[in-house]
Parts: structure tokens; sequence; C-alpha cells
């Protein structure tokens, strides 16, 4: 009886364990970067996988690089812990693509948000893409329609060879995300006349934040940046904020006239000092926030040093700025 009784207590251990790693425990999250880029460096352009830390059943927030991203972070090592089962005939890039990742969050059409999807997607697998129903129809009408590219959609021009399953998301209505244990959040952003899209991804009481591109509420004249922090301030307010990932395309000397609907340092703060207010005061600090969509320039400087002082310059808010490279990887907890 007492072999019997030790062995249920190794068994119910193992099973705990084995929820855990399952990411049933909140701990934050996994983030690799894809692509850290706006513009114009083919390659290395938007694309983020997140997955709940032990748990890496995968999403990935924009696709502007897919495989050369995945080959990138696979180089550094950025998915030793997915090992590939031994009787699969796929190399890991290949297993991560078309069995971890899930799905696909597209904030919006624009080339450098969806390029890594459009190529790769002859020889993916099947799974949904979640995007507000203007941006799906955008997918549909320019790229998989036959002409531009075959049309691996479920809508649109026939035949449809249904790859990808389009999922119409409802602003602010949260989503469970297909064969995961995410859910999604869609919130409408102003990016210079285009809708673009903020997602909420949440797991087990703790989430992430990632702006597709946007412009400021002031020049935008819009308040749909503030929609977004008023939904999460709460969470910021609990620590159950892990991250947020948004874009600074330019620095700050940028004149607001031609940002294009795009972010610089001095607006990055004021918006964030907008959440910490919402959320209560002194709810930042040691927040990490990712700067996505640094645009590559063709000058004999990058920008990111400079971003990267501004930032420094006016954080008095304590927060955590990381600049990404292909390859980075982060557990944010």
């Amino acid at each position: 009886m007492k072999s019997r009784a030790l062995l249920l207590v190794a068994a119910l251990a193992a099973g705990c364990l084995s929820v855990a790693r399952m990411g049933h425990a909140a701990d934050g999250f996994d983030i690799v970067t894809l692509g850290a880029l706006g513009g114009i460096q083919d390659g290395n352009l938007t694309a983020y996988l997140v997955h709940p830390h032990g748990d890496d059943r995968a999403v990935t927030f924009d696709v502007g690089t897919l495989v050369n991203g995945l080959m990138a972070a696979d180089q550094k090592g950025a998915f030793d812990g997915m090992p590939v089962p031994p009787d699969s005939r796929l190399g890991r890039v290949g297993y991560v693509m078309t069995d971890r990742i899930k799905g696909y969050l597209v904030s919006h059409a624009h080339l450098d948000h969806v390029a890594g999807l459009v190529i790769a997607s002859p020889d993916d697998s099947r799974k949904p893409i979640y995007a507000l129903p203007s941006v799906n129809a955008v997918l549909v009408d320019t790229y998989f329609n036959w002409q531009a590219w075959p049309n691996f959609t479920d809508r649109g021009k026939a035949p449809q060879l249904k790859k990808y399953a389009l999922q119409d998301l409802t602003p602010g209505v949260p989503v469970p995300i297909l064969d995961t244990g995410m859910r999604v959040t869609a919130f409408p952003l102003s990016h210079g006349g285009v809708e673009s899209t903020a997602f909420v991804v949440e797991n087990d009481g703790d989430v992430v934040v990632y702006f597709g591109d946007t412009g400021p509420d002031a020049v935008e004249k819009s308040t749909k940046m503030r929609g977004v922090w008023s939904a999460v301030a709460d969470k910021a307010r609990q620590r159950k904020l892990k991250a947020i990932l948004i874009e600074s395309s330019y620095a700050s000397d940028r004149p607001d006239a031609q940002l294009f609907g795009h972010l610089t340092p001095k607006w990055i703060m004021k918006s964030l000092r907008e959440l910490d207010e919402l959320a209560g005061g002194r709810a930042l600090k040691d927040l990490p926030v990712v700067i996505t969509h640094i645009k590559y320039s063709l000058t004999r400087e990058q920008p990111q040093a400079r971003i990267e002082r501004e930032l420094a310059a006016e954080n008095d808010l304590g927060v955590r700025f990381l600049i990404p490279q292909p390859g980075s990887r982060w557990h944010f907890k």
C-alpha cells in the first residue's frame, strides 16, 4: 500500500509538472523576434512569435517575415526548447512553422506586415488568420486573388484552397485562439487613413499588448490608442500586463505632418504616460516595452541608437525599453 501511495504522489506531481509546462499556470509569455524592422529591409520585417511560457503553441503578431525569421531565430537557439519529433521529416524551421505556429494575428495588410505569410503559404499548414474584417478583405482582394498569388484562403476568387481560415475579429470582443490556451481581443488603430490593429493577447490572466502601425491620437485626431490603454489599465495596475510591443518608425525630430501614421519616441512616452495615469500612477515601473518597426535607413547611420537614446532621456516612468534584433527571445513574466 505504501508503494502504491508513493506511486500516486509521483503521478500527481508529474501531472502538476505537465500542467505547468502546458501553460495553465500563468508565468507570462515568451516572445521571439522573427522580423524587427519596418520599411524596406526584406527578410527582417515586422513579425513576432508569442506563446505562454511553458506552452509552445504559438501565434505571430504580424508576418512581414516568416521563413527567414524562423531561420535566424533557430540559428540563435531561440527554438532549442521546441524539439522536432523523431519521426518527423521536417527540420526545425518547418516544424515550428507548420506545427507550433497555430495562427497569425495580422494588424493590417501593408507588405512589410504580410509578405512572409504570402510567400510561405504554399508550404504552410492549415491554420486561421485573425484580423479585423477590413484587413481580411484586403488580404483576399490584393494578394490571394489568383493574380498576385494563389488563393490559399476560404474566401474570394475560386478555387479557394482553404489553407487559411479567415477569422473576422469584432473590436473589443475576446476570441479564443484555436488550439492554444490564449485569447485575443482586437482594437482598431488609425494608421494615416488605413485601419490598423492593436492585439491584446491573454493567457490565464496575464496579457501582452501588440500595436500594429499607428499614429498618435493627437495627430490622427482619434482616441484609439487611449481606447487600448483603457482596456488594459487594470492589468497594468495589477502587474498582469507583462509586455508592450509598440512601434517607433522615426526619431523624434520627424515633423508630425510627415509621420504618415507612425510614432516617435516623443509620442510613445506621451502615450505611455496616459496609460500610467489610467492605471493609477507608478504602474509601469520595469515594464518591458519592445520598440518595433524602426525603419531601415539607406544613410550611413541607422536610427536604433538614436531612438534608444531619446527614449532613455524621456523615460520618467521607469519602463524597460528593448530594441529587438532577429532571433531575440525574451521571457516576460
